[in-house]
């Protein structure tokens, strides 16, 4: 994805200092969460940036809306604000973005985790068997 916008905010989220990289091309915006642990300083997280640049896993693409609308009553919009919040709940686009990658991670794991617990049952139910011939090979 060509960046036509990049932007790096630097926050403290309880207990760690963590970097919000968003890039968008005009279209899409794709997020990045960065955990820094301390604080960070400046050159610090650029050189984090030169070393880790291809390690950094992006959300996927969220569509970007364009605001085409001529300026309204201050009160209409503040109505409209208001309606829209208590609809959707407070949240930029980055943390729809990271929030939609948390979700697919959660799913990934979910799929392994039922994989990994039906390779385990199957393992059991193979001792079992083996268990139950090995008592009955004397008879």
């Amino acid at each position: 994805m060509y960046a036509e916008r990049a932007s790096l905010t630097v926050l403290f989220e309880e207990p760690f200092w963590i970097g919000i990289y968003e890039r968008s091309d005009g279209k899409e915006c794709e997020v990045c969460k960065i955990t820094f642990g301390a604080e960070p300083k400046d050159y610090e997280v650029y050189e984090f940036l030169l070393k880790n640049w291809g390690n950094l896993k992006f959300s996927p693409p969220v569509k970007e809306t364009t605001n085409t609308e001529k300026a309204s009553n201050p009160k209409r919009l503040q109505r409209k604000i208001k309606r829209t919040l208590q609809n959707e709940g407070i949240g930029s686009k980055a943390q729809q973005a990271l929030k939609l990658m948390h979700e697919q991670g959660k799913l990934a794991r979910k799929a392994d985790s039922g994989k990994r617990r039906e390779a385990e049952a199957e393992r059991q139910f193979e001792l079992k068997q083996k268990k139950k011939k090995e008592k009955h090979k004397g008879h």
